[in-house]
């Protein structure tokens, strides 16, 4: 089987954005490591976003040996399509991982830092048992996005199309809305208690918590951003469902969307070490308590130690240390 000239300009298109987003996520990764940020949980677990990020595109790149696609490349292809499954579930669940620990540091005060190899091992190694499920129905071939789960015509085409929505489409869909849905509920909890700590408790630095909502919200862009560039896909994937031959102009679209889900992973963490480094480094006094020296960022400082304070109180309110 050989590809078309509209589908040789789909696959060049998209390894090209692909390979642009590879160079994005390594300048991420580069500055990161240079500003010694690795230190710090939460920078690391968007780190692995980045990286997981930097392999998806990675992989979608080297789709471009593809553009003459005979049946000579069809065990090489089956090898991809398993990769791009493994890599957008691990993506996923990393996205997943983020959206909990930022929820619970946001509005459940809680600090999960204990939990970080536990986030790595499911995110590795849950993506590998769901990408060999079409590797053993057979259902990994040939697309008009590359090499994927798209079964031959007729029947078979149909069975991968059921099994494409059921292992992503559905699946990435509901998650990725309750992910979205919870950063916005915990940046309007957190901005609710910073205007409360300043109305109504003005021996308390509320300045620290602004701080940290600023440091937050470009993490909070992880989910909501992927759920953003994932519905084109999920919907062309839904598309599939009833037609072998899509129209050129919705794979070019569909394509342009699934490389910014890498490319949107390094540039937003580039804007959170921006403004991290804008707004983290400030030290603000505090008028009460002999052994409360400064707040720096998100950290409550007791004497020479940072320590969690967790206060059942709106406006006594302190966020857990080293979240941020």
């Amino acid at each position: 089987m050989n590809v078309s000239s509209s589908g040789d300009t789909v696959a060049i298109v998209f390894s090209v954005l692909n390979g642009a987003s590879s160079l994005v996520c390594m300048l991420a990764s580069g500055v990161l490591f240079a500003l010694k940020l690795h230190k710090k949980l939460v920078y690391r677990l968007a780190l692995y976003q980045v990286l997981i990020g930097l392999a998806f595109a990675a992989v979608e790149t080297f789709e471009i040996i593809f553009v003459d696609y005979d049946e000579s490349y069809e065990r090489l292809c089956i090898a991809v399509g398993w990769l791009v499954v493994y890599t957008q579930w691990a993506k996923l669940l990393l996205t997943v991982w983020v959206t909990v620990h930022l929820f619970c540091f946001g509005v459940l005060q809680k600090n999960l830092k204990k939990l970080e190899v536990l986030y790595v091992v499911t995110s590795l190694l849950v993506p590998s048992l769901i990408a060999s499920v079409p590797l053993i129905t057979g259902s990994y071939g040939y697309s008009p996005l590359g090499c994927y789960i798209h079964g031959t015509n007729g029947t078979a085409y149909k069975m991968a199309a059921i099994e494409r929505i059921s292992l992503w489409n559905a699946p990435a869909l509901a998650i990725l809305l309750a992910a979205s849905t919870a950063m916005v509920v915990m940046v309007i909890k957190l901005a609710q208690r910073v205007y409360l700590r300043r109305q109504f408790d003005t021996t308390l630095d509320g300045d620290q918590y602004w701080t940290a909502l600023k440091q937050l919200l470009p993490l909070a862009a992880f989910p909501i951003l992927f759920f953003v560039f994932v519905i084109p896909s999920l919907v062309y994937g839904t598309y599939l469902f009833n037609t072998s031959a899509p129209s050129e102009a919705l794979t070019l679209a569909t394509s342009v969307f699934i490389s910014l889900w890498s490319m949107s992973s390094g540039i937003t963490l580039l804007v959170h070490m921006t403004v991290a480094r804008l707004y983290g480094g400030k030290r603000h006094p505090r008028s009460r308590g002999a052994g409360m020296k400064y707040c720096s960022s998100a950290y409550t400082v007791v004497g020479e130690t940072e320590s969690m304070v967790y206060v059942d109180s709106v406006t006594k309110y302190s966020l857990p240390d080293d979240s941020i």
